[in-house]
């Protein structure tokens, strides 16, 4: 099998070409905005392993780099929500031209599977309860979550129009090693600077899913190789939930550090576009035969040791 990993070097692209080396050939496609190329440092000399170090939005280097290959991994994305409310345009050039280039290309060179990375800001702000992969209308409200919304209809026209196959993973939080971004790294951070304070953004009480990047990569796959239809959706992550601030108090205790200031911003949400309340329906993904191994907590606490470890 010749697989082909768009954003492979970057959080979970990297976690999932660790995987994927050990059943095939691997291309993987990154500009490295957000990725590293220490990421897939450890693959660089295996046989059947290739980096190219290219932007989507380069259609001539797109189509020479996928030419042979059997499915696509479409992971590549502007990581960090909160660039929308600054930049309008990211979202748009890196999330839905992205990943039309990423679509016509296996058109024309007659591809016909692809798995993408979605994520559950596509439902926007719900009830607070458990929301289905049926859920709708789906109203995101940030630039990010429109981003990956408008991917999923490309997909979706494209597999009806043109007879491809796609399989597509709504993430909820991603937690663990080679994280650039997200509530631990940045909590890390704010305490390297101020060891007396840490700052919270909203009311603290921000609840959502998490989930563990072993886990995820292990569900990505588990759901591509055990469903068939030609669009195929799934919710990917925990049914339950945990706020910040217990996120942050977690952090504190496996730091050892007790006489902390909680600092919060204040109001419902952390930034706008923010859905401060997510918790996802999981049994889709459980129909099949698979569930996480670790739940929210579980996952958030083994992020923690996994990020201090690799920021000591």
């Amino acid at each position: 099998m010749r697989y082909f990993v768009t954003g492979g070097a970057g959080f979970v692209g990297s976690h999932l070409v660790d995987q994927l080396i050990n059943t095939g050939e691997v291309t993987v496609y990154d500009n490295l905005s957000s990725g590293s190329r220490e990421f897939v440092g450890q693959h660089l000399k295996t046989p059947g392993f290739r980096f190219v170090q290219a932007d989507l939005l380069d259609r001539g280097r797109l189509a020479a780099a996928m030419k042979g290959s059997d499915v696509v991994f479409h992971l590549s994305s502007n990581p960090d929500v909160r660039i929308g409310q600054h930049d309008t345009e990211t979202d748009l050039k890196q999330g839905t031209i992205a990943t039309y280039n990423v679509l016509e290309t296996m058109r024309q060179q007659d591809i016909s599977k692809i798995v993408f990375a979605s994520s559950s800001v596509v439902y926007g702000e719900t009830s607070g309860e458990p929301v289905s992969e049926d859920h709708g209308p789906l109203q995101p409200i940030s630039l990010y979550g429109a981003a990956k919304l408008a991917s999923e209809g490309l997909l979706s026209a494209f597999c009806h129009l043109f007879n491809t196959q796609a399989w597509i993973f709504r993430f909820a939080n991603v937690v663990g090693s080679r994280a650039t971004h997200g509530v631990i790294y940045d909590f890390i951070h704010k305490l390297k600077k101020n060891a007396g304070q840490l700052e919270i953004l909203g009311d603290g009480r921000q609840s959502k899913s998490y989930i563990h990047v072993s886990d995820c990569v292990d569900g990505m796959l588990y759901g591509f190789q055990h469903s068939g239809g030609q669009v195929n959706v799934f919710n990917l992550g925990n049914s339950d939930v945990i706020d910040v601030t217990t996120i942050s108090r977690l952090l504190l205790e496996r730091m050892g550090l007790s006489e902390i200031e909680l600092k919060f911003t204040g109001g419902s949400r952390g930034w706008p576009g923010d859905v401060p309340r997510i918790c996802l329906e999981t049994s889709r993904m459980e129909k099949l035969g698979w569930k996480p191994k670790l739940n929210s907590k579980r996952a958030i606490c083994l992020a923690i040791k996994e990020i201090l470890a690799e920021l000591a």
